[in-house]
């Protein structure tokens, strides 16, 4: 887990859960640095950075994908 990076920022932690679950689904390995922290202390998010999505580098387009899609839902057909 040493090298995997950093692509994404969340102050909370239900801003992560359809994100785990397209994860979980693409079965790309992901974990979020600082969540358990933050569940328990929801006011903790700006002195530690929020939570980190930390992914392997091999992953980060499709990851970026996904996260761009989450962030345009809507699509003109």
């Amino acid at each position: 887990m040493e090298s995997f990076k950093t692509i994404a920022v969340f102050n909370y932690q239900h801003e992560t859960i359809v994100l785990k679950h397209l994860l979980e689904q693409e079965q790309i390995p992901y974990y979020f640095e600082n969540e358990m922290t933050l569940s328990v202390v929801p006011f903790y998010t700006t002195a530690l950075g929020g939570i980190k999505l930390r992914i392997h580098p091999n992953d980060f387009e499709r990851v970026q994908e996904i996260l761009d899609n989450l962030n345009n839902p809507l699509k003109i057909v």
